[in-house]
């Protein structure tokens, strides 16, 4: 079982307890790519290998055609409301205004979404390849462990929660005429013609629903992904952290190191629950070795040769995060860019119309609904863009915690350029121009309050000049 190698990285079924360490998933990006096939946002998807040749060409004919059926039903929904903003401006109705503003930056936001990752889903399905294919999915061996199977089982949970909550918010709002069963739109807009005439209502009404689910799993599908990612890269970082504090360890255990003397350094290494050091690991617990079944097949090499194969691998997993972190960046930095000026206006809208619109009871629910998701929306990025910039440094602290000193002197080289390194932050950023951490989080609230405060006062301009 003591190998070189990371366990599970290339060998699947390398384990090192049934119980506390699943099998390896292959597959890490599965719901996220069916959410991606299903709304539109992949124009060039993987056919089956079971489809026949002369047929591949219509799948893809046909997956382009969704693609373009989904943005063109943003599209329109944007400029439809465009059309009734211009149409309310000169009434001078702030309410109406706002509301008609809210979802026409809804729908090109939507829209925006749509194209953006129908452009990008060639680079991103080579971005989850890259990482289903390299990803470690145990630390080195030594005498304790952490396996990243917990942070996968997170990011499912969690898309498959954040993309309900996106769907009951937007459907409630979608089904409300329904609910009210009154004959009317669920999306009050301009239309060229008298929507609600009975050969015309209900493909209309289709037509709104769709969009209402579009917009749904276009904004679930973007936070989810980049939660994801930021969960998957945390675990690494967790993986290289134990690897790293396990160095001393895995020389030993390879050398043949008697089961007492790992016994001992395994419990100053884990510790108690009470003395062990906390928030070592951003998201992965570590657990302790069994080193009956792990000793068994160790070998008699040289510490120092081990040491430092086993560093070397410590620093391939750290170009490996430090490649897919700069690629994350890449990807995310325009999409968070009109991410954060859409979550701004659209935080401004929403409190001034929860604040001085009408009191109907299922408007404020949806309202209420729309606010939540936006200031989770918000905290998602800001806040998995700290945790990645804040762990990304503190490699050095790993090092510091195995006894790596006891070889420094004859890799003394290899030590000092990995510690430089080691000190290289991760920031995703909007657009090269901000951060996307607790700072942004902060400004962002700043920007849509002062905006809220500016309507509020032509509001109270516009009451005095009427009365």
């Amino acid at each position: 079982m003591a190998s070189l190698q990371f366990h599970g990285n290339i060998d699947a079924d390398t384990r090192y307890d049934a119980t506390l360490d699943p099998a390896r998933e292959p597959e890490l990006f599965r719901l996220l790519m069916g959410l991606q096939l299903a709304m539109g946002m992949k124009p060039s998807p993987r056919l089956p290998s079971w489809w026949p040749t002369w047929l591949r060409p219509v799948g893809g004919l046909m997956a382009k055609a969704y693609c373009s059926m989904v943005i063109f039903t943003s599209l329109h929904l944007g400029l439809l409301f465009t059309k009734t903003t211009l149409d309310v401006l000169p009434t001078g109705e702030l309410q109406a205004i706002t509301d008609a503003l809210t979802m026409t930056i809804i729908y090109f936001f939507t829209a925006f979404a749509n194209i953006y990752w129908c452009v990008r889903s060639q680079r991103l399905l080579a971005f989850m390849d890259h990482i289903n294919r390299e990803y470690r999915h145990h630390s080195l061996a030594g005498v304790t462990f952490v396996s990243s199977h917990a942070a996968y089982r997170w990011s499912r949970s969690f898309t498959a929660t954040w993309i309900l909550s996106c769907l009951v918010g937007v459907i409630t709002w979608g089904v409300s005429p329904l609910m009210l069963g009154i004959r009317t739109l669920p999306l009050t807009c301009w239309y060229p013609f008298d929507a609600l005439s009975p050969g015309t209502y209900t493909a209309v009404y289709a037509t709104q629903l769709f969009g209402q689910i579009s917009v749904g799993v276009t904004f679930g599908f973007g936070g989810s992904l980049f939660v994801t990612l930021c969960l998957l890269l945390l675990a690494q970082f967790d993986v290289l952290y134990c690897s790293l504090k396990n160095l001393d360890a895995h020389s030993k255990l390879l050398s043949g190191e008697t089961i007492g003397g790992l016994g001992l350094l395994q419990r100053e290494l884990l510790q108690g629950a009470f003395t062990r050091e906390l928030n070592q690991y951003a998201v992965l617990q570590e657990h302790a070795t069994d080193l009956l079944r792990i000793s068994a097949e160790s070998q008699n090499l040289a510490q120092v040769k081990v040491f430092h194969s086993a560093l070397v691998e410590c620093v391939r997993l750290h170009r490996f995060i430090l490649y897919c972190c700069a690629e994350l960046e890449n990807l995310f930095s325009p999409y968070c860019l009109v991410k954060s000026m859409q979550i701004t206006l659209q935080l401004c809208l929403l409190v001034f119309v929860g604040v001085s619109g009408t009191r109907e009871f299922l408007r404020i629910v949806n309202q209420i609904q729309y606010l939540a998701l936006t200031l989770f929306e918000l905290l998602m990025f800001t806040y998995c863009g700290e945790l990645l910039s804040r762990h990304s440094v503190r490699s050095g602290e790993a090092f510091w915690r195995g006894g790596w000193w006891k070889h420094a002197h004859l890799l003394r080289q290899d030590v000092l350029i990995f510690l430089v390194n080691s000190r290289r932050a991760v920031y995703v950023t909007a657009g090269k121009f901000y951060v996307m951490d607790v700072n942004r989080l902060r400004s962002v609230i700043t920007q849509a309050f002062s905006f809220l405060t500016l309507l509020q006062k032509l509001a109270a301009k516009k009451a005095i000049t009427e009365a």
